[in-house]
């Protein structure tokens, strides 16, 4: 029994952390590969600053790598089967929200789901 609890904290502590709207759109940019902070701020309309504290937590909790150039910090997921795996989420979403916002929530499926071009939204 204490193993049960023990993961079921750790999970928990994960979900808060990916609780986080912005959180969320960083894990579904970086699914398309490494990005720098300031093409992350740019593409998600999100202040550098902001991103990059969203970006320290999410690597001391070990969901992105990052990796130095020079000045420049690029970041990746750590495991990029969590982006797959908040996608799998969405039919959650869409059970609940269904009747109001169906249209945000299939046009998310469809950015999320294609491997093209980067969405900001």
């Amino acid at each position: 029994m204490p193993s049960r609890l023990i993961v079921s904290r750790e999970l928990a502590d994960l979900l808060k952390l990916l609780a986080h709207a912005d959180r969320l759109r960083m894990i579904e940019e970086l699914r398309h590969g490494e990005r720098d902070v300031t093409s992350l701020a740019t593409a998600l309309d999100l202040p550098s600053t902001r991103v990059s504290q969203h970006l320290a937590l999410m690597r001391a909790h070990r969901l992105v790598e990052e990796r130095r150039d020079g000045r420049n910090h690029f970041y990746r997921l750590a495991h990029p089967y969590l982006a797959d795996w908040i996608l799998d989420a969405l039919p959650f979403v869409d059970i609940r929200s269904r009747l109001e916002d169906a249209d945000h929530i299939d046009a998310a499926r469809a950015l999320w789901g294609a491997g093209g071009p980067r969405s900001s939204h």
